[in-house]
Order: structure tokens, then sequence, then C-alpha cells
């Protein structure tokens, strides 16, 4: 379907960042114009020079940051409309310039003593620049001369490419075919289609799909290869140049996690992978199988059950399903489901998959690719959970501060998931659907919790790899990731050859060490959940608290506010105890 033939209640409204290509040319003309601080430099030796220095540095990325996301999500609308491709690109120009305009500012600060910039960050001047300050004191001895900084800082374009050209392979060059139904119909396979299909009950088309689609991609290995390569390679290029010791600790310490948390997760998942095979026995006797293989991961347990409901439908269960938020909540869902907020169909040339975006002082946006299957109406409560973080954000912070970290992106987003299913679940007394929700659960944690990690797990083998004089090959990135795989699904799957090409179909790992939020995620909204559901009101103030804290603080403190502490192995366990209590709950209905 191309996007022409889409109604415009189904599609977002670009057109309230502006209201025509027109319109961003002329925008683009006076930001660009306007793209000059480096007269600022070595004048920032006082509050009130520094604040008045970033009052002007604020109003040139916001316009930047505008003009960028408008070219983004029109390209993402069509990947094969060479106009905004050209567009993004200039934007991301724009950022560009912006970085290396301001490069002086942190090797300017970080050369004055600490006693000054903790004045400042007690400035009532610079209030909205405390946390950054404080950051700024903790990374000192990463940050390297003006001069060091203006040079990486004009890497900025080039650093992004390996991702860009991941995503013109995987959204526009790569090509599928098409499949023959069981019916004579022929269906195109793409990369919503695939999923759709995997979660099908027509075990040929499933072989067939997996068969076919990860052709594509073993037929373009080499290139993905050297192109993931690149990433890595700059990734360690970065740390060494700011004098980190490996990749992990630099992305860790850039978003301010402490490293414990990581090794948290990792040895949590790790001490549940028994319940995790069981659970790969469990499918496998039910599903009847002499042989379970990996297209056969996403089969249903349970037939004739799937969710099957129109946009409006889906959009009326989620805002239900997520009542225990408040009325507040719920009209703001309502809000954006009626205003234009999503892009809802899939059609030629769009972006895959979904995601939630947005820009201070604009409603957020999302995209999805919406078919009617269970999957994709939690899809709707994920990205609608990642939007109203960022409004509220957005309507409680200051843009300084407004921007919450990666790390906490991935909460509210489960929370939503966990939420929905517990009402699903608590709606039905029919032991089908009950066996069917909590295969579902299961499968969630499974996807969300278990194969990110191993996803985390990988990339940490990569970038070490790289770290030691490696190269990466697909060869030995298949090696390693069929090796994962094996310990992760246990030998009651058949580890088909074609899965140990998966990490190159994985457009997360252009974002390294970006996966195992994932996992963190779901572990941290199934505390929040439960206590949301057990304690009421107060629970939910504290977890609106956390949604309005933006950045403003450390990931890991934010979390707290919502009764969530990271760094203890707890809420780990609590998730581990949540995936097996629901397991022996569908042993004992399955029987």
């Amino acid at each position: 379907m191309e996007r022409s033939e889409v109604e415009a209640k189904y599609r977002w409204r670009v057109e309230d960042i502006f209201p025509s290509d027109e319109a961003w040319e002329e925008s683009y003309k006076q930001t660009e114009a306007s793209v000059s601080l480096h007269e600022w430099a070595g004048k920032l030796q006082d509050a009130a020079s520094l604040a008045a220095f970033f009052k002007q540095q604020e109003q040139i990325a916001r316009a930047v940051e505008r003009l960028y996301l408008y070219a983004h999500m029109r390209h993402d609308e069509d990947a094969r409309v060479s106009k905004y491709t050209a567009m993004q690109s200039r934007a991301m120009s724009l950022y560009v310039r912006l970085s290396s305009e301001t490069s002086f500012v942190e090797p300017e600060l970080t050369a004055l003593d600490a006693a000054t910039l903790r004045s400042f960050a007690a400035d009532a001047r610079l209030a909205d620049y405390d946390y950054y300050l404080r950051q700024l004191i903790r990374n000192k001895k990463h940050v390297l001369s003006a001069a060091e900084e203006k040079i990486l800082a004009l890497g900025g374009e080039m650093y992004s490419q390996f991702q860009n050209i991941f995503s013109m392979i995987d959204n526009a060059d790569l090509k599928f075919g098409e499949l023959v139904g069981a019916d004579g119909e022929r269906i195109e396979l793409t990369h919503g289609m695939y999923g759709v299909i995997l979660h099908g009950k027509d075990r040929d088309l499933r072989r067939r799909a997996f068969e076919q689609y990860y052709s594509a991609y073993i037929g373009l290995s080499n290139t993905i290869a050297a192109t993931y390569f690149g990433n890595v390679k700059k990734d360690v290029f970065l740390t060494r140049a700011r004098g980190y010791g490996s990749c992990l600790q630099r992305a860790l310490e850039g978003e301010d996690v402490p490293v414990c948390v990581y090794e948290n997760l990792i040895s949590a998942v790790h001490k549940n992978l028994p319940a995790m095979h069981r659970y790969i026995a469990l499918r496998k006797r039910i599903l009847g199988y002499d042989e379970q293989h990996m297209y056969d991961i996403y089969a249903p347990l349970v037939e004739d059950a799937d969710l099957k409901l129109s946009y409006e439908d889906a959009c009326d269960l989620v805002a239900r399903g997520l009542s225990p938020l408040g009325d507040d909540y719920v009209a703001l869902l309502r809000k954006g489901f009626s205003e234009g907020w999503v892009d809802v169909c899939e059609t030629a040339g769009k972006r895959s998959g979904a995601y939630s975006t947005g820009i201070f002082g604009l409603h957020p946006y999302v995209l999805l690719n919406y078919r009617q299957s269970t999957s994709d109406v939690f899809t709707i409560a994920h990205e609608m959970g990642h939007a109203l973080h960022t409004y509220f954000s957005n309507a409680a912070q200051p843009y300084a501060k407004a921007d919450y970290r990666i790390f906490v992106a991935e909460v509210a987003s489960t929370v939503n998931e966990v939420l929905l299913l517990k009402h699903i679940l608590s709606q039905t007394k029919d032991e089908k659907m009950q066996a069917y929700l909590l295969n579902y659960f299961l499968d969630t944690v499974r996807a969300t919790l278990h194969r990110q990690t191993m996803f985390a797990e990988f990339e940490s083998v990569a970038h070490g790899m790289v770290e030691e004089g490696k190269p990466l090959t697909s060869e030995n990135l298949n090696a390693v990731y069929l090796c994962l795989n094996r310990q992760y699904y246990s030998d009651a799957i058949v580890h088909d050859e074609q899965i140990a090409s998966e990490w190159s179909r994985i457009p997360h790992f252009y974002t390294s060490f970006y996966v195992y939020k994932y996992a963190t995620g779901i572990v941290s909204a199934i505390s929040i959940a439960d206590r949301i559901l057990s304690e009421g009101a107060a629970a939910v103030a504290e977890y609106k608290k956390f949604l309005s804290s933006g950045g403003s603080d450390s990931p890991v403190e934010l979390l707290k506010i919502a009764g969530i502490d990271l760094t203890d192995k707890a809420p780990f366990e609590a998730a581990m105890r949540a995936f097996e209590d629901s397991l022996g709950r569908l042993e004992k209905l399955i029987g």
C-alpha cells in the first residue's frame, strides 16, 4: 500500500512541526546563519556569562532539533524519497556544526577548579544546568583539550554513517521477495509481515519465511559485517581517545549508571536460565513437535485466542488497561490517538518497526506499522508509554533537563505493557485465554529480558574482540552469536544455521549498549506495575513524579523515586520470580 492511500486520521501530523517543506527551507536558512557560538570561547569564566551562553545555545539547538525531526519523520514515511534523505542529511550537518561550534565549552569549563564548578551548580541563574555541571566535575578526566574536542566533534557526521548505511540496507535496499500461502495467495515478505508469519499457525509458511528472510541478510553478510565492524571500531576509537578502560565503561558512565547494574542483570538472567530452558521444553511438548526450530519460537501455544482488533478497538483496550494510571493519563492517551500523534499503517518504503519521538515545546509522535495482532496491540501501549513519558518530562522540566536518559527510556513503555496484560488477564475466566495471556507474558519476558540480555552479551563480546585487536567478520560474529543462542535456549530447540546470522538484522546494535536497557526496563516495570496495582494512588503519584523528572539526575537515582533500586539485586530477582510463577501457572493450566 502506498502512503497516498492512507486516510488522514491514520497519519501523524508532521505539519505541526512545519506546515510545508518550504517553511522548513526558510527555517533552515535562518538557523544555518545563526549557528555561531565560537565568539563565547574564553568567556565562560563567571556564572552570568555562562547563563547567557546557555540561553543562546538553547535557542539554536531547539531550532536544529525541529529541522532534524521534520526531515527524519518525512524520511521514515518513505525512505525511497531522496528529497527527504537529503534534508535529513542537511539537518544532521547542522547538528555537527553546532557540536563543533560548542566543542570548546567542556574543555573550558573543566579547566576551572572543582570549587568554581560547584559554585556554578549552586547558582540560581544556572539551576537548569546543575546536574550537567555536577556531571562535568565527575567526568573531568575524560574531557580533552579544546583543539582535541573540536577534532572529535568534527567527526560527528562520520560517526553516524554506519547506522545510516545499515538503515538504508535494511529499509530501502533489501528485498525479501514473495511467498505463496497455503491458499495460493501471494504474500509480499516485509519486516512487518515476517513478524506476523512467525506468530502464525502455518508451520511450513513460518519455515519458508524464516529461510527466505534470512537469505537476504546472509547474501549481504560480508557488507553488513564490515558496516558493524566500522561501528564498533568507531566506539573503540572514542573510548581510547577519552581514556576509558572499555567501551562498556564509556557507555555506562556516559549515562551515569554504575557497572553493578549491568552485572546484576547478567547474573540474574544466567541464574534463571534453567527456568527459561524449562519454558522452551514446555513449548516443544505443547506444540507436539519431534524437533522444535527457531522459526517455532513465536508460534502460539494456544490457538484462536489472538487479539485481532481494529486500530480503534485496540486503542480503546489500551486506554482501559492503563486506567490504574489515572484519568489524566487516559485523557492524554486519547488526545494522542485523535490529534495526529500517531502514524498507523505499514506502507511502501516506510521505516519498519515502531518508535516514539518528540521535541521540546511540541507534542510527541509515534510511528507504528499496525497489524491486527496481540503483539501490535501491546506495541501501541508500549510506544504511548514513551510518548507520555516525553510529554510529562517536557511539561515539568526546563529544556536542559527535559530529555531523559536512554537507560530509563524503556521503563514507562514496559510499565504500560505489564499493566495492559494484567488488565486483560484479570478480565477473563476463560482458561484458554488465561493460558494464551500467560504464554504472551512469558514470551514478552523472553524477548525483552532474556533475549535483549543475550544481545547485550553479544555486543560486549564483539566490542571486546575489537578492543583486543581482532577483526569482526561474518564468520566470527556468526560463531559468537550461535554460541550464545545455544546457551540461552538449550538443546530443547534446533539451532538452525540461519539463526547464527540474526545479529546482522538488529538495528539497535548501531546504538551500542542500548539493548540491555530493554532488559533493565522490564525488570523495573514489573516491580513498578505491581506497586501501582497493590498500593494504588501513592504509588501512582510516585511513578508520575518519576515520569516528570526528565534528565534531572542520575537515571538510577530517578528510578528510586518510583521505588526501584537497580544497584540492589531485589528488582532483578522479583522479575525472575514473576517469570517462574507465570510458567508454573501455565504448566498447571496446560496439564
